[in-house]
Order: structure tokens, then sequence, then C-alpha cells
């Protein structure tokens, strides 16, 4: 089977995006943007100071080098941040001042269509990139929330596809609520469809199996359930499924025996942040998966934010699944 990275590498320089790294004085963000050239994934935009970065390495010409404080397009993309947020209560002197913060530069870039997408977070918090992207790019159509998901990749595993599985939510939302958990099942079932291609198969995770306990957590995840089935009534989703019915047939066949799903999902659905992101770092330290993410859902556009220890391989991995996500998003797709 092809290692996932391999087949987002090779799907994103199938159609090359424009993918803006906003960090170009971080040394790890610049030797991923070299690496992205020589491995021909994406067209590139560094912002930063361009004496810097071709000093860091001159073949980085190659990318568009922008510096936010001092680019022909600066005012330009002042005067449409004013536009969007005005309504909001922003002055012509904050859309200036806000302008030339990189992060709000890049959104800006996206937001216009000079670029596809966005990756950040190397030496900046998750609500730091997240911020201008929520108030500028907004929920894509039909998505009433922006949540995020872990790709799982399991070596020597025969549950769920092969061994990989789409974890979510295990970055960004705290306590959902049954709509909210609903909303994420769905976002994570085209995310699968996305990156991976084939029928997502979805678990709505509890430490309850078909009411086997009776308590408000539990009847959250059914409800949830309900709710997603009614949004989406072709989706393959059940719950609420403890873990092992979820993934294991003979549990399954126990526990569920009428169950589409159990037995051999791939996308799990956990209940809340605590349960998502305990369940993803057991995983990836016990089981040594592979673990590519957080990956952000339900933008208009994909922006996606990087750990802060993140490596300069882990920034062109998530390059590559972000411009598989603006594939998707391509209309001429």
């Amino acid at each position: 089977m092809q290692n996932f990275l391999d087949k987002m590498i090779e799907l994103a320089s199938s159609d090359k995006k424009r993918i803006v790294l906003p960090e170009g004085g971080d040394n790890r963000t610049l030797e991923a943007a070299k690496k992205i050239l020589d491995l021909d994934i994406a067209q590139i935009i560094i912002l930063g100071k361009r004496d810097d970065i071709l000093d860091f390495d001159p073949s980085l010409d190659r990318a568009e080098i922008l510096d936010p404080a001092d680019s022909k397009i600066t005012n330009i993309l002042a005067d449409e941040l004013l536009e969007i947020r005005r309504a909001k209560g922003m002055t012509d002197e904050q859309a200036r001042e806000l302008i030339v913060d990189e992060l709000y530069f890049g959104v800006m870039l996206v937001k216009t269509g000079r670029a596809d997408g966005m990756v950040a977070g190397a030496c900046h918090s998750t609500g730091d990139v997240l911020r201008p992207s929520l108030q500028i790019l907004k929920t894509a159509p039909g998505n009433k929330l922006v949540s995020s998901f872990f790709v799982m990749v399991v070596p020597d595993c025969d549950l769920g596809d092969a061994g990989t599985f789409i974890f979510s939510d295990c970055g960004l939302n705290v306590n959902p609520t049954a709509e909210e958990l609903a909303h994420i099942a769905i976002s994570s079932a085209s995310s699968w469809r996305s990156l991976i291609g084939t029928t997502p198969f979805v678990s709505m995770l509890s430490h309850s199996t078909y009411s086997s306990a009776k308590n408000d957590d539990a009847n959250k995840v059914v409800e949830a359930t309900a709710l997603a089935k009614e949004l989406d009534s072709d989706l393959d989703i059940d719950g609420e499924l403890q873990t092992d019915a979820a993934l294991v047939s003979d549990v399954a066949s126990s526990k569920c025996p009428n169950s589409t799903v159990a037995g051999k999902a791939n996308v799990l659905i956990f209940p809340d942040l605590d349960a998502g992101n305990i369940g993803y770092k057991l995983v990836q330290r016990l089981a040594k998966a592979q673990a590519y993410g957080p990956i952000t859902q339900g933008l208009a556009y994909p922006v996606n934010d990087l750990s802060r220890g993140c490596s300069a391989d882990d920034i062109v991995g998530v390059c590559a699944i972000t411009c598989v996500q603006a594939q998707k998003n391509d209309p001429k797709a």
C-alpha cells in the first residue's frame, strides 16, 4: 500500500497550488520551502525580508517572496481587509496596522485568490493562526464550525483502512454539543473522501454501546448520531459505539450485529477534546503510529496550523495535505 504522505505528495504535485508560508523568519520554514520546491509539490509564497531569505538559501528565489511591511500590494490588501471587517467596526488605521502582520497578510492572499492555502504555526500559537482565518475566511458553505482531525497511520494493523484512520476532533473543540459533534462527523467523512478516497465508515465513540450505559455523556453521542443521519442520509455512520465495537468485527458481532459501521470504522469521532487528544497520543506513542495533523476542516479555504515543535519535514507534509484540500476546493476540480 502506498505510504499516506507519499500519496499526498503525488496528488499535490499533479495539480500544484499556491501555498503561503508566512513564517519566513523561521529556518525550519525556509528549509521546508526548499524541499517543497525541490519535490515540485506546490508554488510557494514566502513572507519575510527577501535578503534574509536568500541569505539562508539563494535557491529560494524560485519562490515568490513578499514582505508585508514593504509590498506593492500591502495597501491594496489593507483596503480589502477594511471592506471585509468594516461592519465589525474595523477602522482604516486598524486595517493598515493588521495587514503588516504576516498571518493577516497571508490570509488575505488566500481570501483574494492570490493563494490557495496557508500553512503556519511553527512560531505562532494555534489561536494566532486561526484568528485571522475565522475573521476573514469564515466557514465553508454548509459548515457551522471549524474543527480539526489527525490522519493516523498505524503500522502492521488490519483495522480501519489497512491501519489508516481519521481521528476527530483532537485539537480545537473542547466540549462540543450534540449538534457540533454531528457537524464534526460530517466534515470528517468529507475529509476522508478528499484525502483517502475510499468510503468513510464513521463511528461516534462513547464509553457506551447502544445504550449499555445511560447518562448525559452517552446521550449526547446518541443525539449527535441521529442529527448527523438527518443532515446526511447517505453517510455510513453509527453510534454510540465503544472503541472495540467500532473497530473489531468479533466484538461488533456480539455487541451490535446489525450495525453497518461497527467492526470496520475508519473515521473515529471522539465525544470531547480530552478523549480525542488523549486517544491520538496513546495510539501515536504506544502503537508507533504516524500522526498527520492537526488538519483544519470547515474553513472556506484551507489554512493549517503546525505544532511549534514541528520539523521541516512536518511542514512539507502539512503543505502537501493543504494542497490536496485546495484541489478539492477548486471549482475546476
